[in-house]
């Protein structure tokens, strides 16, 4: 399944955040794969993950909280989502 992932960086943590993030890429675990990421000038970003593993996303997410309030919505492209509100009908 795939997730986006969004966040915040806080001015608070911005120093810990730019040092983790240059020591370990920001790299995802074992059963997260990083589609892709884009980091906003404004402090926000939001990257494209997939995973089956429940678990290895909350790590990925969890090895972040301490500095990044993340949100994580799962997802569906384009032709998925178009198949589910073909079923819906005519309102």
């Amino acid at each position: 399944m795939k997730y986006i992932l969004s966040w915040t960086l806080p001015q608070g943590s911005y120093s810990a955040a730019v040092a983790r993030f240059l020591e370990t890429g920001g790299a995802p675990p074992k059963g997260v794969e990083m589609l892709g990421r884009w980091h906003g000038m404004s402090g926000q970003g939001f990257a494209v993950i997939e995973s089956g593993d429940a678990k290895a996303l909350y790590l990925f997410q969890a090895q972040w909280a301490d500095l990044l309030p993340i949100a994580v919505t799962p997802c569906v492209e384009d032709a998925d989502a178009a198949a589910v509100l073909s079923t819906l009908g005519k309102r």
